[in-house]
């Protein structure tokens, strides 16, 4: 039986890294620990994305399922190894962890009735993401005061990418899904620009990119080549910024 132990939701990677490395190199003291919990919260995703595929398939009665099952069980305990000992020296991080929870389960849900495509279930995907530049920077030692506004920028970055990609790949004929999309751009611009004029040159690509490109008919490489290169200028940006 082959395994496929690298989950294929290629745009969920950057959304877990930016915001995490974010945390980590705004805080006064990255270290070590910032590379264990960074291991954690990788295999800990693939874990639960392995999980939820076996109960998808699972729950409709697909042998496929079983290819899921190894994997979800190894990454999970591998992300218990990392993890288990950052939480008895942090006792916060299990409070992190507990408010992940929900979110996780409204994926789950998601995944078992195999709806991983919804907009609600990719928008509850990119909460605990984005809360992750909180817990990775009070890991740090930055006060969560200091961390909120970099991390609502994350949010509304990623927020956006939800509807955008839809209208670029499965949403694309969809004049609705672009109004939207390009609604919530402008509304996420201005925003963005409150917290911080720094942001307001990332964001306004954003926006360009919500209204211009739809319709253009570009192969999912390229728009992920697009998302990967404003994830990067994000996330510099925001280490400039905060």
């Amino acid at each position: 039986m082959t395994y496929r132990w690298i989950p294929d939701q290629h745009g969920a990677w950057a959304m877990l890294a930016v915001p995490f490395l974010a945390g980590t190199f705004l805080s006064p003291h990255p270290g070590w620990a910032h590379a264990a919990l960074f291991a954690a919260w990788l295999l800990g995703y693939a874990a639960a994305f392995h999980g939820q595929q076996w109960l998808r398939l699972h729950a409709r009665g697909l042998r496929a399922a079983r290819r899921h099952g190894v994997p979800a069980l190894v990454c999970g305990a591998a992300a218990g190894a990392f993890g288990l000992p950052l939480a008895v020296a942090h006792p916060r991080l299990p409070l992190a962890v507990a408010a992940a929870l929900p979110f996780v389960a409204v994926n789950t849900g998601y995944a078992w009735r195999g709806r991983e495509r919804a907009l609600l279930n990719g928008l509850a995907a990119v909460v605990p993401a984005c809360g992750m530049l909180v817990v990775a920077a009070g890991l740090g030692g930055l006060d969560p005061a200091a961390a909120w506004r970099p991390a609502a920028a994350c949010l509304l970055y990623f927020a956006g990418t939800v509807p955008y990609v839809k209208t670029m790949i499965r949403e694309r004929r969809s004049a609705a899904y672009r109004r939207g999309s390009a609604a919530y751009h402008a509304v996420a611009l201005a925003l963005a620009t409150a917290l911080s004029w720094c942001l307001a040159p990332v964001f306004a690509a954003c926006l360009g990119r919500a209204v211009l490109l739809p319709g253009r008919g570009l192969r999912p490489g390229k728009v992920g080549a697009v998302e990967l290169a404003l994830s990067a200028a994000l996330l510099t940006t925001l280490l400039l910024a905060f």
